[in-house]
């Protein structure tokens, strides 16, 4: 007689307050072809998962089945499916996936990275979303050496991220963040500003003749100040705030590029420290509620991660 094997994913049934989530065993995933299966070592935490588990993105609609939680992983790779090259049991990957909170995962083998060995589980599972968006961003907004650039929500993780990367470029970087974190900001090179009413006047003394370009990685209702620093729209890119339309602004919400090939840039300076994300806490898989309200009530530096096992 077969024994099936088992796996462990959070999962809920309903939407509502973290309490809906549960830990649930399910079927071990096996690959098909072009896949990997996944040991999940770690996983991160991103807003999607609490405004998604809260049914923001369903309208009134209950989940037709169980809901699975989390968008991004670091662990080694468990089974290979069929055509499949360039990957093998035992190798120490980190993506983007569907479902990620879990003990396995399966995923396309051709949107996997590499993880560095001189970096902990942590530390990758932490990267793909943020160093994504944060790549795309920039790149929609063309920042080049002679550039101001405003970003707002500079100490999340996204904003982060952009941050350093205009630096890069050598553009000068204004960014908003609480007073908690501009010691942060500064010692990245970037010029903090606190948020909030009033912002455009602090931003012009430090701009006078304001900024080039603008990324909103807040959405706290920022655009129509943005526009208005930036001169126009044409240079003010969000990834947070729906509105975008009727400002003129444009919204960028997925990826245009392959993983591997927007990590062929950052991870080298990640690697270097020329890109820094944080992690501001580590939760056990079994905590993920805990995780998920820490998320929800803002203002961290950079990145919560669920552990899985001993992620070292």
């Amino acid at each position: 007689m077969t024994t099936t094997q088992r796996a462990r994913a959070v999962r809920y049934t309903r939407y509502g307050d973290p309490d809906v989530l549960s830990l649930d065993t399910v079927d071990l995933p096996e690959p098909g072809p072009g896949e990997v299966r996944v040991a999940v070592r770690a996983a991160a935490v991103n807003p999607y998962d609490w405004k998604a588990r809260r049914g923001l993105y369903a309208g009134d609609q209950a989940p037709a089945r169980p809901a699975r939680v989390g968008l991004e992983f670091a662990g080694t790779v468990d089974a290979v499916g069929p055509d499949v090259t360039g990957w093998s049991a035992g190798d120490a990957v980190f993506g983007l996936g569907s479902g990620t909170a879990a003990t396995h995962i399966v995923v396309a083998a051709d949107g996997l990275v590499a993880k560095p060995r001189s970096m902990s589980f942590v530390q990758a599972a932490a990267l793909p979303v943020a160093c994504e968006t944060a790549y795309r961003a920039i790149r929609l907004l063309d920042v080049t050496a002679a550039d101001v650039v405003l970003v707002h929500a500079a100490a999340g993780a996204v904003g982060l991220v952009a941050t350093q990367l205009a630096l890069v470029r050598g553009a000068r970087v204004i960014g908003t963040a609480g007073t908690a974190n501009h010691e942060f900001l500064a010692s990245l090179g970037a010029e903090p500003v606190l948020y909030g009413d009033g912002l455009a006047d602090r931003v012009r003394a430090l701009a006078p003749r304001g900024v080039d370009a603008v990324l909103d990685a807040s959405g706290r209702d920022v655009l129509p100040v943005s526009v208005e620093l930036a001169g126009g729209p044409e240079r003010v890119v969000t990834i947070a705030d729906g509105s975008a339309e009727q400002y003129g602004v444009r919204a960028t919400w997925s990826a245009d590029l392959p993983l591997p090939q927007v990590f062929e840039t950052v991870l080298p300076l990640v690697e270097q420290g020329a890109v820094q994300l944080p992690v501001a806490g580590t939760f056990p898989l079994e905590q993920v509620a805990e995780a998920q309200t820490v998320s929800e009530s803002g203002h961290l530096r950079g990145k919560l991660v669920l552990t899985v096992g001993d992620p070292a």
